[in-house]
């Protein structure tokens, strides 16, 4: 274990993080050489779900070797004396029960997903269905202006992949990876996008079919009318963190 503390004005560190339970999450992530290992521990939370009381933290060095266990949560990051060159945060989460195992965080397809049948629909009150055909009967005019059919497909004609791009609601910003159908989901053109953070639902897969390659929980599908193109250039979700 480290034993000379190097700590220093506002010094920070670049480290990669992997995890025990996530076994395609790898992530370059900046601390704080101030921080303490308890504050390290909630902001990886965030980025993982592992809870902060079970996550054992591992350090290795730029050959892979460990370095250190950060067991001590009070002492600040820089008593381990990390480096940028190539050093590894590995996160072991010691809950058997915690959100991370089973594999379904990077496997979306392994959830059970609820469904229902035409006919069960049907006979449920209050559906969205029942308020349409409730409005059509007092106002049948009421749908005479709706979106026209191929308003998706033609906004999908002014995307292209590789193009930066931000999706609403809030502001989140990635990289289109794919422009087309995607029935799994629902009929329509659909928009494939890996986040620059995890805030996505899967890496590509959506229910058993592969549409894009992306990070584990950086991808989303969306539509087009969600997404804008331009120039969004990658954000540091950390750089207004109070340490």
């Amino acid at each position: 274990m480290a034993t000379k503390l190097q700590i220093s004005g506002d010094d920070s560190v670049l480290l990669r993080v992997t995890h025990s339970n996530l076994k395609n999450f790898s992530a370059d992530v900046r601390f704080s050489l101030q921080m303490t290992v308890e504050s390290v521990k909630e902001k990886l939370w965030k980025k993982t779900g592992s809870s902060v009381d079970s996550m054992r933290l591992e350090l290795y060095d730029d050959t892979g070797s460990k370095v250190s266990v950060l067991s001590e949560n009070s002492r600040p990051l820089g008593f381990y004396s990390p480096q940028s060159t190539g050093y590894r945060l590995h996160i072991i989460d010691l809950d058997p029960s915690s959100v991370t195992s089973g594999g379904w965080l990077e496997d979306t397809s392994l959830v059970d997903k609820y469904s229902i049948s035409e006919e069960a629909y049907d006979k449920l009150d209050s559906t969205v269905r029942k308020y349409k055909e409730k409005l059509a009967s007092q106002n049948p005019s009421i749908f005479e202006n709706k979106i026209p059919d191929n308003y998706m497909e033609d906004l999908c004609a002014n995307f292209n992949v590789g193009a930066r791009c931000e999706v609403q609601p809030g502001e989140k910003r990635g990289v289109i990876k794919y422009i087309g159908r995607a029935d799994v989901i629902a009929p329509g053109c659909w928009v494939g996008v890996e986040y620059d953070e995890p805030l996505g639902k899967h890496d590509g897969l959506v229910r058993g079919k592969k549409y894009f390659e992306c990070r584990p929980l950086h991808g989303a599908m969306i539509r087009p009318d969600k997404v804008k193109v331009g120039d969004y250039p990658e954000q540091d979700p950390f750089e207004e963190e109070e340490i």
